[in-house]
């Protein structure tokens, strides 16, 4: 037997324990307070200046881009380096939920669960959109490459893998098994504020971890909203491009609607019987797509942009990762550090959905997974559909390259039109855009409920419906009161606040790395490692 080791993770906290029970609903009083009068105070305002909030909001996410460059790119380097080491360090072998845990889910289920809520909507408009900007020049290039020369063809596919690659799901890895090992291994309350136990003890059940809760819940829901409202209006411009249907605001509104109403019945089925079967879907559909892609598009091309993209990525990255001295300074803050702003915003929300379904993995398994697969996944999609577009923009086949890149949103669409059964391949688009969308307003209302309600994660049904219909009309409301402007300060609201987390994430590796390395002691003290 080893030496005797103190467990210093031990509250007597209890998920839940200062929760009130309105209408029947389950809550932590000051998180859900706080986060619903912001909420509210946000949204009128908005619908009440939109050009007003927009400007105003845009101009100090701007600010914080330019001023903080650095530090988001430096962060992102860490999240990554800290990642991979996790992979290889001792503390791999230590398993979610202790030693004899068992996985909840499948694999393939597992694995197309955080997928889908990662960023599988986003690969659906940028995996075209992105390289054909950058190749085309529509908004500068990276690192200074020549708009449609070979170089610049390389540094568009190599810089778009960059910015689907390690490093956001390295941002993910961090939240989801900072909080994954803090609730299954410490038996802390499965919410943000868990991951800050080794700085503030008790004291995170006070106020300091109110805070932080609040600042995840609404990113969370901000983030939500945004993207159902800017999604609505991206379905229902590819809607209006294949089959006429006018994209204007009855369709928008009927769109998010219907995803609204999907998303609720999928949240009354549970994990099991709704996120998880929605998530095999969209695998399914987009294996089928990726697979149609390749094989009658132009595969030759395809194949040799798998290592284009692939070798221009690693060879590329430490010249794309240093926020100093950079030539390419509006390519770099328009994308770049948007981007890592954006993921960091996110973060909360998919971390703690990736947590809520990772039980019974090891931590080599679960960063694994989470951060190489999807990689590896993510080259051969950007290869795939960018490469097809870049191979037509440069035979001088299509609208892309006739028009180049005049709507991010019909951009897949317009790469479809030059491929065998472009009907049949458009819709599969859509109705993959539409089930994204489901999954992530469905697995984001699981993820509001449980930080609302101090880290249970068996509120009542109607408080998961409640929020599932939040999202929607926060959405529908800024659409129609205020169209792109309202919907624009509220990503620029979202985006700001990835500053703050991105030093939440750096706290998070530290408690993380002292979190792991107890348990390990404890487990060789126990004889179990």
């Amino acid at each position: 037997m080893g030496e005797v080791v103190k467990d210093e993770y031990q509250t007597d906290y209890v998920a839940g324990q200062d929760n009130v029970n309105p209408l029947g609903l389950d809550l932590h009083a000051p998180v859900s307070l706080i986060t619903a009068i912001v909420v509210v105070l946000f949204v009128v305002g908005t619908l009440m200046f939109p050009a007003g909030a927009k400007e105003l909001l845009d101009g100090a996410k701007w600010a914080i881009i330019a001023k903080f460059d650095w530090f988001f790119l430096l962060s992102a380097n860490i999240f990554v380096l800290f990642s991979l080491a996790l992979i290889f360090l001792p503390v791999g072998k230590i398993r979610l939920g202790g030693q004899d845990a068992t996985p909840e889910f499948s694999r393939a289920s597992w694995f197309s669960m955080l997928f889908a809520a990662g960023m599988g909507i986003g690969l659906m408009f940028w995996a075209v959109a992105e390289p054909v900007a950058y190749y085309t020049g529509w908004y500068e290039t990276p690192l200074g490459a020549e708009a449609f020369s070979e170089e610049g063809a390389r540094m568009a596919m190599g810089a778009t893998m960059y910015h689907w690659g390690l490093h956001p799901w390295a941002i993910y890895a961090v939240v989801a098994l900072s909080l994954a090992f803090f609730a299954y291994n410490k038996g802390l309350p499965l919410t943000i504020r868990s991951a800050f136990f080794p700085l503030l003890k008790d004291r995170v059940w006070g106020w300091p971890g109110h805070i932080i809760d609040i600042l995840a819940a609404v990113a969370t829901i901000f983030g939500l909203a945004t993207s159902l409202g800017f999604g609505a209006q991206q379905a229902a411009s590819g809607l209006d491009f294949l089959f006429g249907i006018s994209g204007g605001l009855n369709v928008q509104m009927a769109i998010i609607t219907g995803v609204t109403f999907a998303a609720l019945i999928s949240v009354v089925r549970g994990l099991d019987g709704g996120v998880k079967i929605l998530s095999n879907i969209n695998m399914v559909l987009a294996a089928l797509l990726l697979f149609f892609i390749i094989f009658a598009g132009p595969t030759m091309a395809i194949i040799q942009n798998l290592w284009v993209t692939s070798s221009t990525y690693v060879t590329k990255m430490i010249p794309l990762s240093n926020p100093f001295g950079r030539e390419d300074e509006a390519w770099f803050h328009g994308w770049t550090v948007f981007y890592w702003a954006w993921w960091i915003s996110w973060s909360p929300f998919v971390g703690m959905f990736i947590a809520r379904v990772s039980k019974g993995r090891t931590v080599r398994e679960f960063v694994t997974a989470v951060l190489l697969i999807p990689t590896v996944i993510t080259v051969v999609w950007m290869s795939s559909f960018g490469g097809a577009a870049l191979e037509q923009i440069q035979a001088g086949v299509g609208t892309l390259a006739a028009n180049g890149l005049t709507d991010v949103s019909l951009a897949m669409f317009e790469m479809l039109q030059n491929i065998s059964f472009v009907g049949l391949t458009s819709a599969v688009g859509v109705l993959l855009v539409l089930v994204f969308f489901v999954t992530s307003s469905d697995s984001g209302s699981l993820v509001v409920d449980s930080i609302t309600a101090g880290g249970k994660t068996d509120s009542p049904t109607a408080q998961r419906v409640f929020w599932v219909v939040m999202e929607g009309a926060i959405a529908a409301a800024l659409i129609f009161g205020g169209g792109d402007d309202a919907l624009g300060a509220l990503q620029a609201t979202a985006i700001s606040a990835g500053l703050p987390f991105t030093a939440i994430l750096l706290v998070m590796c530290w408690g993380l790395m002292k979190g792991l390395n107890h348990e390990r002691q404890l487990l060789i003290a126990e004889g179990k490692l």
